[in-house]
């Protein structure tokens, strides 16, 4: 197996480039691979769609030129609707990712941003689950491998959901540290519990007293990321070294993928801004491996 430090991967939203309208202020590719080639990360996840060139070949060829390799990306896509066909959706984003190995999967609700969120009656459920095997054996197919992520704003995102998915389904995870907390699932207890469910990792450190406040309705998940409920890797409320010695002890040997996600309001001076947030967060990990 090799080393955890071998395995850190980034992520553009750590960057606050994001696929929600209106999100931010967006940086360059250049920018943000340019930043993640000076942390010494590994690989990074794609991004949004047009953040990185459409083609494998081209995606390939760009972040090699930066020493990267490519993870895989976030999908969201609705899963719960009897008029929508998820494959097809799917199907599009696979062929951008040539070597890349994990189809990183949110169940989208079908509305922009992550403020609102219907709640599913049984047969919408009964099409999501059957749509997750569909796509993880689909996707396996393609050499790929489908994981879900439970996130805030999606139509899985608290702690029943997310036991409704480990159920009724077979598709690994995507073990969001941060995401899990807000909606309400112990992320260490799921990394002990589900170690062998989980095949990709995005680590996230939050304030839980923020998170708490976007549980009770207070605040929206955007005005809390603006709010900074993401913190540095050690310096939240989130046990990171106890999720990672679960996972590694459970025989983990994927990716942490540091994501911390942001919103941007203008260009942040050269090496600062989220740069120097995920340097914290990428030393800490080294330091915990």
């Amino acid at each position: 197996m090799s080393s955890i430090a071998d395995r850190i991967a980034g992520a553009p939203i750590s960057w606050g480039v994001c696929e929600v309208p209106g999100w931010g202020h967006q940086l360059t590719p250049e920018r943000v691979l340019g930043e993640m080639r000076r942390l010494g990360v590994a690989a990074t996840e794609f991004g949004p769609e047009g953040f990185l060139p459409t083609a494998a070949s081209d995606r390939s060829a760009l972040l090699g030129s930066y020493g990267l390799r490519a993870v895989g990306g976030f999908v969201p896509v609705v899963l719960h609707d009897a008029a929508a066909d998820p494959l097809a959706e799917v199907d599009r984003a696979l062929d951008g990712f040539g070597e890349a190995g994990t189809l990183v999967l949110a169940a989208a609700t079908g509305f922009d941003g992550y403020d609102g969120r219907p709640n599913l009656d049984e047969h919408a459920w009964s099409r999501l689950l059957g749509n997750l095997d569909r796509i993880d054996r689909h996707a396996a197919g393609r050499g790929v491998r489908a994981t879900l992520h439970p996130h805030v704003g999606t139509v899985v995102e608290r702690r029943a959901e997310v036991e409704q998915v480990l159920e009724g389904s077979g598709i690994a995870l995507c073990l969001d540290t941060g995401h899990l907390l807000i909606g309400g699932t112990d992320p260490v207890e799921l990394a002990r519990s589900s170690a062998t469910r989980v095949a990709h990792v995005h680590l996230k450190d939050v304030d839980a007293a923020l998170a708490a406040r976007v549980q009770g309705g207070e605040l929206t998940y955007t005005a809390a990321v603006r709010a900074g409920i993401y913190r540095p890797l050690g310096t939240g409320d989130v046990d990171i070294a106890g999720i990672v010695r679960a996972l590694e002890g459970a025989g983990y040997d994927g990716w942490y993928v540091m994501e911390q996600d942001t919103v941007l309001d203008a260009e942040p001076p050269a090496g600062d801004g989220p740069y120097a947030d995920v340097a914290a967060a990428v030393e800490y990990l080294r330091k915990v491996a």
